[in-house]
């Protein structure tokens, strides 16, 4: 139940953080969404240790997890355009497969560089471990 409670609050905080980032965004005329403006300053926030993460990881947890309800709206939507999808499915289809692809290509080239950096790096501290233990 406290979990629950803390969740809630946590979510409430980043609803409110969103918010103020929206508030931000607009009042200093920037072509950056909030939504945006927010996940990069959290970031930095939490990388400099000012917000710590057991303080929003309840509720960001839970958000992730629920990540797919907030598209169905978007997919129920894509419903209205019938008609373009019936004339131009075939084209957005290969789009959709080509770019899905790309993206999928592209990080699991990158999870496999930084998987063989970071193997090198714990050599590299194994061997420096070793050396200074002689």
């Amino acid at each position: 139940m406290i979990r629950i409670a803390l969740g809630m609050l946590q979510l409430t905080g980043l609803c409110l953080f969103t918010y103020g980032m929206n508030g931000l965004s607009e009042w200093l005329g920037l072509n950056i969404p909030g939504s945006i403006l927010g996940l990069v300053i959290l970031f930095l926030l939490l990388k400099f240790n000012i917000i710590k993460l057991k303080w929003v990881e309840v509720g960001g947890n839970w958000l992730v997890a629920e990540l797919l309800l907030f598209f169905i709206p978007a997919a129920v939507g894509i419903l209205q355009y019938k008609d373009l999808i019936l004339g131009s499915g075939y084209k957005i289809l290969i789009i959709l497969l080509t770019s899905s692809s790309i993206v999928m290509i592209c990080s699991g080239l990158l999870a496999e560089k930084l998987a063989t950096r970071k193997e090198k790096a714990e050599k590299n501290e194994d061997a420096v471990f070793l050396k200074s233990n002689n």
